[in-house]
């Protein structure tokens, strides 16, 4: 009888959490409760994925699609914070139509490897959500948003109200403590501009002149003509985080603030010319630095002098298709002077193919300006060859 107790099947048996196997079972519960709870906290490598996301993490969620609120909760603050390098961020501002030539922008700048530290100020909420779709935490609007439907030709008012907002859009990131370079998208980088950014200047700009000047020409402000204005561009401009640089800001939203935008005026105002008055009333105060033309010359200059072009081949930096309106126009002469990446190279900007430049191009105007501006590149060669 006894012998037979002694051989009650193992299954039968009762379980004692003390005995060896228990104890081990109990401990290895208690580890992984401990490991669960604490490891993650202090970030420990012992995880793959370690929980690194704080509040204050930038940009919103990418992992999955951010939904509309993120985007529209994104602030400058974050966004200049996500994007800045060396305490430095390059901004440009962009409406919904204008997307094909931000692309065909980034393309360059992605030659230069600087595209990393771009921030785009959408003008609109289309702008907004496709460019953070294609290219998360990289750009952010600052309300109130434009009509998006509007290319914004120069001198309408839709052109006013968005440069008009950008001397603004400048100095807030100078406040929150970057350096700050602005571009318009209808620029073209053949080098890196970095490189001429020499010195501690508080600002740096290109001159909008089309009169050729000495290739040792002076680097300070130009003075006043006889009609007591000066043509220093506001399409490219380098600011250092310097009190010097907010002050010409501050002085810059005040004088547009004095020139509103009015349909009876003969010459229709834009940013510039305040920009230019900014620059002399605070001339004292701000140190100024002139860019060297042969390297950041005007549209005017680069695509009507030939002979200017062929002399300073080489030192071309930032190429700007200025002096010349209409979004067919300056990109069918972007085209003539294969200048115009976005066709053969999109897969070389962040934003990669585009949608709304597909559409266009489908278009019978479209296609017709594609078949012309590849033939004339045919026929007549290269201008001018990209590095």
């Amino acid at each position: 009888m006894a012998q037979q107790q002694q051989q009650r099947p193992i299954l039968n048996r009762p379980i004692s959490l003390l005995n060896r196997n228990g104890l081990l079972l109990l401990l290895l519960l208690a580890l992984f409760v401990i490991l669960g709870v604490f490891l993650p906290l202090t970030k420990s490598p012992l995880f793959l994925f370690p929980n690194t996301t704080t509040s204050s993490s930038l940009p919103p969620p990418s992992s999955s699609l951010p939904s509309i609120s993120d985007w529209r909760d994104y602030s400058l603050a974050q966004a200049a914070k996500f994007v800045a390098k060396n305490e430095t961020v390059i901004v440009c501002a962009v409406s919904y139509p204008f997307l094909p030539f931000l692309s065909n922008w980034l393309i360059s700048i992605s030659r230069q490897k600087h595209h990393e530290k771009v921030l785009v100020i959408a003008e609109d909420y289309a702008t907004l959500y496709k460019v953070n779709e294609k290219w998360p935490g990289h750009a952010v609007l600052i309300p109130p948003a434009l009509d998006p439907q509007s290319a914004h030709k120069f001198g309408s008012q839709g052109f006013y109200n968005l440069t008009s907002r950008r001397p603004q859009h400048l100095l807030n990131i100078l406040e929150l403590g970057y350096n700050v370079m602005y571009n318009d998208v209808d620029m073209v980088w053949l080098q890196d501009p970095f490189d001429y950014l020499q010195g501690s200047h508080d600002v740096y700009f290109m001159d909008d002149m089309i009169a050729v000047k000495p290739l040792n020409h002076s680097h300070d402000l130009p003075p006043l003509s006889r009609g007591g204005v000066t043509y220093v561009c506001s399409c490219m401009i380098f600011l250092r985080s310097t009190d010097g640089a907010k002050l010409l800001m501050k002085k810059w939203v005040e004088e547009i603030q004095a020139q509103r935008w009015s349909n009876t005026e003969a010459k229709k105002p834009h940013d510039q010319p305040a920009f230019n008055r900014a620059l002399h009333k605070t001339a004292h105060q701000v140190d100024a630095y002139l860019l060297p033309q042969s390297a950041f010359p005007s549209g005017g200059l680069y695509f009507r002098n030939e002979t200017w072009v062929n002399e300073t081949k080489g030192k071309h930096v930032i190429v700007h298709n200025n002096y010349i309106i209409g979004y067919d126009k300056k990109m069918k002469r972007f085209q003539d002077f294969n200048l115009w990446l976005l066709d053969d190279h999109a897969l070389e900007s962040p934003l990669g193919i585009l949608k709304i430049y597909q559409e266009q191009q489908n278009t019978t105007e479209g296609k017709n300006q594609r078949k012309t501006g590849r033939k004339q590149r045919r026929t007549r060669g290269k201008k001018q060859k990209l590095p």
